[in-house]
């Protein structure tokens, strides 16, 4: 069981620390931050007064497991940077708790009913995860991001909270 709490200054260190190399810090975050990660980072990125930051806290032991962020647009609002810090507690349904929360966050605290979030399509069970949660890719909406010698795309996924609202 998780729940999520205000990110703040004092949990930068452990965010950092998570992130090992450039290409996960570009799976985690996409283009806008670079390897290493740094406080200055994250403090400019969380400057933005529409994006909100969540630590992921495990009940019962009051461990942060994770971190997730909102940023509310004009028209939608964006999931992002959703990091299951510890790779064992990887596909054990933690992620779709996180996008629960946060979706629940929005229905109680925003009047924005349409929730975006971008995955890499390599990301099989992250997409797989929204999709049981009921996001549906947007066949128009893609991001080409290059990493390495490699080119990565960004799918863009798509769930209105009138509709989720009904089927949970």
């Amino acid at each position: 069981m998780i729940r999520l709490e205000k990110f703040d200054t004092a949990f930068y260190p452990q965010l950092i620390d998570s992130i090992k190399d450039a290409r996960e810090l570009m799976r985690f975050a996409g283009p806008e931050f670079t390897f290493p990660l740094t406080e200055e980072q994250i403090k400019k990125s969380l400057s933005n007064e529409n994006r909100i930051a969540f630590r992921v806290v495990n009940v019962s032991n009051h461990s942060t497991i994770g971190h997730c962020e909102i940023c509310f647009k004009d028209s939608f609002a964006n999931l992002g940077r959703i990091l299951i810090m510890d790779e064992t507690l990887r596909g054990k349904g933690i992620g779709k708790q996180i996008v629960t929360l946060l979706l629940e966050f929005i229905l109680e605290n925003s009047k924005q009913r349409n929730v975006e979030l971008n995955v890499f399509d390599f990301n099989i069970s992250a997409i797989r995860c929204y999709e049981k949660i009921g996001f549906v890719i947007d066949p128009d909406k893609k991001f080409v991001r290059e990493m390495d010698d490699e080119t990565w795309i960004a799918l863009n996924m798509k769930l209105n909270l009138n509709n989720w609202i009904r089927n949970n």
